[in-house]
């Protein structure tokens, strides 16, 4: 004669229910460190100079390495070097991205992630033969879309991240220093930004930053950030909007 576990439930049925893991997308902001010239003192040196503009920011900080643009890829053969710098300053590489293919094998030694460049496909078919393709007539009509809006209505205080995902975020309060604002469109704070915003975090270029007292640590759009010290005094505590022009990331103030 069987009898039923405490629960109710058998433990063939109990083992069946259970699930030990779930897998979810999630947004966060990730430093990518783009190498041009690959020299070990002077990388350590600069990024040094970097990250004292904003050690709060930077401090355990996830890094992505882009090797688009490195000119002299014959001197990185060894990767071991640039990713104990980067942890030596308090920086937490997870992965390179656009790696060439003279770099592919010392890449792969590091066990870190590689991802694909911006517009390529994460995942690589086996090839085979090509079959003939369908003849398929499409039908376009075209349609206005309008993006919806996350609204935030009271402060975002330190500490907290807001993220809008696909949409644009209205915050109708102040951003405290310390915390994170990240929208994949357009960020409208109607107070002061005291905090960090980045716009087009998915990559929107045409994303922008309003805000009513420009007072922040960071801001960034499509992944192109100025940190504080970079800001002109003109724009201070003023109403502005931050825009990329070109790979410049601008800083307007607003007609009062």
């Amino acid at each position: 004669m069987r009898y039923p576990s405490p629960t109710g439930v058998r433990h063939s049925e109990k083992r069946m229910i259970d699930v030990s893991f779930q897998l979810k997308g999630s947004a966060i902001s990730v430093v990518v460190l783009a190498l041009i010239d690959y020299d070990p003192a002077s990388l350590r040196q600069q990024l040094q100079e970097k990250i004292d503009q904003a050690p709060q920011f930077f401090m355990n900080s996830p890094v992505l390495i882009n090797l688009d643009k490195l000119e002299n890829p014959s001197l990185l053969n060894d990767c071991s070097e640039l990713l104990q710098i980067c942890r030596d300053l308090g920086l937490q590489p997870l992965g390179f991205t656009a790696v060439p293919e003279a770099l592919e094998e010392a890449v792969q030694t590091t066990g870190l992630a590689t991802l694909p460049r911006p517009g390529e496909r994460a995942l690589k078919m086996p090839e085979s033969e090509p079959s003939p393709e369908p003849q398929v007539e499409r039908v376009v009509e075209e349609r206005w879309v309008p993006r919806v809006s996350k609204v935030i209505t009271r402060p975002v205080r330190s500490g907290q991240q807001i993220y809008a995902e696909g949409a644009d975020l209205i915050v109708l309060a102040q951003v405290s220093e310390g915390a994170e604002v990240l929208a994949d469109g357009h960020i409208h704070i109607y107070g002061a930004l005291r905090g960090r915003a980045l716009a087009g975090v998915r990559g929107d270029e045409g994303a922008r930053i309003f805000c009513q007292s420009m007072e922040a640590e960071l801001v960034s759009v499509a992944g192109n950030f100025l940190l504080r010290d970079s800001f002109a005094d003109a724009v201070l505590k003023k109403p502005v909007q931050i825009y990329l022009e070109g790979e410049n990331l601008r800083i307007e103030k607003l007609a009062s």
